[in-house]
């Protein structure tokens, strides 16, 4: 399991043990809805963050379809802004 899904999922209630490579997640008051807004965060946090490198016109398409895949993101998720 990835590195960040893992301490996403910990942030989410769960607590975990290891058994090798194994994680075991006991997950008596678990807040899937919390999980899914911190997924939908970090992906906001991506393309925020995202930069063409453009110096030109294509650097303000860039912006704009940045905000608008943003927008979306939150939209569906219900993260408020």
């Amino acid at each position: 399991m990835n590195e960040r899904i893992k301490e996403l999922i910990l942030q989410c209630g769960a607590w975990n043990q290891v058994y090798g490579d194994k994680l075991l997640l006991i997950d008596e008051h678990f807040e899937y809805e919390k999980l899914a807004k911190l997924v939908a965060q970090e992906c906001i946090g991506i393309v925020e963050n995202l930069s063409p490198g453009y110096k030109d016109y294509r650097d303000q398409i860039e912006d704009a379809f940045r905000r608008d895949a943003v927008l979306e993101i939150k939209h569906r998720f219900g993260i408020e802004n």
